[in-house]
């Protein structure tokens, strides 16, 4: 009974913070207080993020460091960049309707391509078994469909493109599972000393 009221945010009195849930096809409205957020928060990262970026690349050793250090730090300032004009506009611009639109796809896609970008490094730089080589070229065919699909999809169907990227999020972790073999000799080893 707690429960349900404690989960009505629109009966707290921070309901001003948040506008009512929408159908499943239609987008979700902000209020000023949440524009304001995602600018703000999705803008801050900007710089930090370019700074590790840059770290990583003259922290590289060789050339596969060297460019996993480019693919990741692209990708991570690549979300924050396109989410902050995506947002900026959505807020400040909204009589720019197919410019918003556009933007708020591209905000999407970039998602799938941060996900491929994040998984660069381990993918790469690492020996992870046999299931790696072939990985690390399907992340980037699965962010290849998930832009597709936000493309031709977009706010459509919501759950199939959490969906998506909840599998594609967890599906490159899978290598583990190859790994299998070489990790249990190294616990062994700890668990005599």
């Amino acid at each position: 009974m707690f429960a349900p009221r404690l989960l009505d945010f629109q009966k707290t009195k921070y309901a001003r913070f948040m506008n009512h849930r929408v159908p499943a096809h239609k987008r979700y409205q902000p209020t000023e207080y949440e524009h304001a957020a995602n600018c703000a928060t999705h803008a801050f990262w900007i710089i930090p993020s370019i700074l590790g970026s840059s770290n990583l690349y003259f922290l590289s050793d060789d050339d596969w460091e060297t460019i996993s250090a480019w693919i990741y730090g692209l990708g991570l300032c690549g979300l924050f960049v396109v989410s902050t004009v995506f947002h900026t506009v959505s807020w400040k611009k909204s009589h720019l309707r197919m410019v918003e639109h556009c933007l708020h796809m591209f905000d999407r896609m970039v998602i799938y391509f941060f996900i491929a970008a994040s998984y660069a490094p381990w993918l790469n730089l690492r020996e992870l078994g046999p299931w790696a080589s072939h990985m690390r070229w399907l992340v980037w065919i699965m962010a290849s469909v998930g832009t597709v699909y936000v493309f031709f999809f977009h706010e459509r169907y919501k759950l199939v493109e959490l969906l998506c990227y909840v599998v594609m999020g967890f599906f490159p972790a899978l290598v583990i599972l190859s790994m299998m073999g070489k990790l249990r000799p190294s616990m062994t080893c700890l668990k005599r000393q």
